[in-house]
């Protein structure tokens, strides 16, 4: 079998990946620069079974390094890896003919799995690399938003129709417009109508449009939104509220493309693209009769689920950054910065409305927090005075990086390292909580007497808590 290509500047990734491959006794061939892998390959060397490039590294990137292979060597899959994780990145990746996107730091097990898929499998994507613009609104390092930015990367070459589930606020009209604008019909129009914000008489109009004389007042003919987003995107927001009768003419124009404006009787023929949105539970609401199932599966070609915030609470620190930079801009004044306290209470606090109410939070900071530091104290009263109720999980996510990190260093002894310190903190805790009597420390943590003892020895805990009860015990025998 040919070798698989690694070209990552950073060294400890290269180490990483040289030592699960040869693990598996999987040949491989690593390069610190795209610069000697293309050396290597000019030099006669034979083209490698897979190729893991990262994004960023001295000389040329990787979205360069992929084009060039891609141009040389059609089917070779390619698998980009970066440690900035941004829709750009992905969008990228995939028109460039990438076989998947890898955010680091990855989980080893991925990556293998990964390689393993782009050995057995032959894929030929078409495209080279366009310039696209950023996208600084979307931004996210958290998995959930890996695979959103995944979906918009595979969806850049395809006009089928997408569902965007997500809860209010969280940016479903940002991914639509980012779908759209990394599609084929980004040089036609983008319409987005709320369905839900349109009177119901008003709503047939809105979409279709209507004749001169079709109803009192319309004194002329008007195009409606289909017409207005010919050849290009139609975005319907909140379409679970949308009028059952309404559906229903919705319907037919995604089964036969016509449709008539308001008082017409020539059909018109759409090439519009749909992109449909909702907070609603879909599934629920055509259980209940509120909405066709006919139509639903019309609209679910293809689901893209967008996380709420505190289901991406790791993104917190740079949207919040984000939005203070801009809302700065905007305002023309000096930008603000928050401080560690009062970043790390936002982090904690569920956000009812998502993305939105974080922006909003920051716009109304940078006009009213008093200097150029946001403390704790300078958040409203409604979130300040709000007990955090991501501090029971803080302390998973706070694991997961530095296991992150132990596993690029110390591989081996991570196991062992964290549970140590896992069960010191553990037993402490109890201990304090029962002024060091060890037997109801035990009892309290679900353990037996023996062995909260030879914990405390192994651990070196000896000195900690009171050991009373235990020579009490021991002298009624």
């Amino acid at each position: 079998m040919k070798p698989v290509w690694v070209v990552d500047d950073d060294q400890s990734i290269r180490w990483v990946l040289e030592k699960t491959l040869s693990r598996e006794k999987i040949p491989f061939q690593s390069f610190a620069s795209a610069t000697e892998a293309l050396a290597h390959l000019d030099a006669g060397a034979d083209a490698p079974q897979v190729l893991l490039s990262d994004i960023r590294m001295p000389g040329p990137s990787g979205l360069q390094l992929l084009q060039l292979f891609k141009e040389r060597f059609p089917t070779l899959p390619v698998i980009i890896m970066t440690a900035y994780s941004d829709l750009e990145s992905a969008v990228s990746a995939f028109q460039g003919g990438a076989f998947e996107y890898l955010p680091k730091p990855f989980d080893v097990d991925q990556a293998l799995e990964l390689i393993r898929r782009a050995i057995g499998e032959s894929m030929h994507q078409n495209g080279a690399p366009n310039e696209i613009g950023l996208t600084p609104e979307i931004l996210g390092q958290a998995p959930a938003m890996q695979e959103v930015f995944r979906a918009i990367g595979r969806l850049s070459q395809s006009s089928a129709t997408v569902l965007i589930t997500g809860e209010s606020g969280s940016g479903k009209e940002l991914v639509a417009r980012a779908v759209h604008r990394h599609s084929p019909r980004a040089d036609k129009p983008f319409i987005a109508i709320n369905t839900a914000a349109i009177p119901r008489d008003l709503l047939e109009s809105e979409l279709f449009g209507h004749e001169r004389g079709a109803f009192t007042g319309a004194a002329t003919q008007r195009q409606g939104r289909f017409e207005q987003a010919e050849g290009g995107t139609l975005f319907l927001d909140e379409i679970g509220d949308m009028p059952a009768e309404m559906q229903t003419r919705l319907l037919r124009v995604l089964s036969d493309g016509h449709y008539y404006r308001v008082g017409g009787h020539s059909p018109l023929r759409t090439r519009v693209r749909i992109i449909a949105a909702t907070h609603q539970d879909l599934e629920a609401r055509v259980g209940q009769g509120l909405f066709r199932e006919d139509l639903f599966h019309r609209l679910n070609v293809i689901r893209v689920r967008l996380p709420s915030l505190r289901e991406r609470r790791e993104d917190i620190p740079i949207l919040a950054r984000h939005f203070l930079q801009k809302s700065a801009s905007e305002l023309a004044v000096e930008g603000k910065r928050f401080s560690e306290a009062a970043l790390k209470h936002l982090c904690a606090v569920d956000f009812p409305g998502n993305v939105r109410q974080l922006e909003n939070l920051c716009h109304w900071l940078t006009v009213m927090a008093p200097g150029q530091l946001v403390e704790l104290a300078d958040l409203p009263p409604e979130l300040r005075d709000t007990i955090p109720t991501a501090q029971a999980s803080d302390w998973g996510s706070a694991l997961a990086q530095e296991v992150d990190r132990l596993l690029t260093g110390e591989t081996g002894q991570v196991h062992e390292k964290l549970l140590h310190v896992f069960e010191r903190v553990l037993i402490n805790r109890a201990l304090a909580h029962t002024g060091g009597r060890r037997i109801e420390a035990a009892q309290a943590l679900g353990i037996g007497r023996n062995t909260i003892t030879r914990k405390i020895q192994e651990l070196g805990l000896d000195s900690v808590g009171a050991a009373g009860d235990d020579r009490e015990v021991s002298s009624s025998r």
